[in-house]
């Protein structure tokens, strides 16, 4: 770190300027709760993995109250090869046989819900994980999926139904920042969990708590009107102008655009996908006028 009296006073005025240009979103977000989706690339490269870490736990020392969920694509994909599972998808949805939920379960809430918290911890003893199966936090109900016109089974696949906030609140209320993995129970069998999708769960979370914001990190800059134009990058839009864009859309942003969708319409007040890949990109989107990415507002 350098040292205070070896900064050059230019760049220590320019760093002064940032930070009050933060002031009225820190007014704005202090004790409030800020819901984290993290997935895709920043939660495969080492490097994004300690920029995001760092900013979950700036957020938590500047009063903001941060929630991270998470799924792991990648990495439950990278474990069934290893254990030579077949992985298949139907309709954007992996379909989740009784042997692969186990490696689900395992990767998720064995893997990398402690790593997370672990580079998080790296900044002061303030997370901890928590599992959508931990005290009713979730609760799950089995889907399939319909593709031209015809019903398919996913298995061990499910949306999250039922949400009970307070193992959350009890952590948010301790001053801890809460890492929760996408996995809940099986309501209508005791006993199984569901593969269940992290932007929906993350979106459903975001309801229960009464959240200020949603922040779900994607591996593209944000939401394109006229994709693959890369000019026509949307920054702000409603309700209702999503409502109508959303059939549409790319089958990978389908999930993403609809969590943030459900989100403000259930009473979160923004949503926002941001870029994953920038160093730091939850920072820029909370902290700044312009933020980053692609917000969401009722209307």
């Amino acid at each position: 770190m350098t040292d205070i009296q070896d900064t050059d006073p230019t760049e220590a005025s320019t760093r002064a300027v940032t930070l009050i240009e933060s002031l009225p979103w820190l007014k704005r977000f202090r004790d409030q709760i800020v819901v984290v989706k993290y997935g895709g690339n920043a939660m495969v490269s080492e490097e994004l993995q300690d920029a995001f870490a760092a900013d979950i736990a700036y957020l938590r020392y500047v009063g903001v109250k941060p929630v991270v969920v998470h799924g792991g694509g990648p990495q439950i994909s990278s474990m069934l090869d290893r254990l030579a599972i077949p992985s298949e998808f139907k309709g954007g949805y992996r379909v989740t046989s009784t042997e692969a939920i186990s490696v689900v379960r395992m990767v998720l809430t064995g893997q990398i819900n402690p790593q997370l918290v672990s580079k998080i911890n790296a900044h002061g003893p303030v997370a901890t994980g928590l599992s959508g199966e931990d005290a009713g936090l979730f609760g799950g109900r089995r889907r399939g999926v319909v593709i031209e016109g015809v019903e398919h089974d996913l298995g061990r696949v499910g949306d999250v139904v039922e949400v009970d906030p307070q193992p959350v609140l009890d952590q948010i209320n301790a001053g801890r920042i809460p890492v929760v993995s996408s996995i809940a129970p099986d309501l209508d069998h005791p006993g199984h969990s569901l593969n269940v999708n992290a932007d929906a769960a993350a979106s459903a979370l975001a309801k229960a708590l009464g959240a200020a914001k949603l922040v779900v990190l994607t591996d593209v800059p944000g939401l394109y009107a006229d994709w693959p134009n890369r000019d026509s990058l949307v920054s702000h839009l409603t309700s209702t102008e999503l409502r109508a864009m959303l059939p549409s859309l790319e089958s990978g942003m389908i999930p993403k655009m609809a969590a943030c969708l459900e989100a403000v319409e259930g009473g979160v007040e923004t949503a926002a996908i941001i870029d994953g890949r920038v160093p730091h990109s939850v920072l820029v989107e909370i902290f700044t006028s312009k933020g980053i990415g692609t917000e969401v507002v009722l209307g």
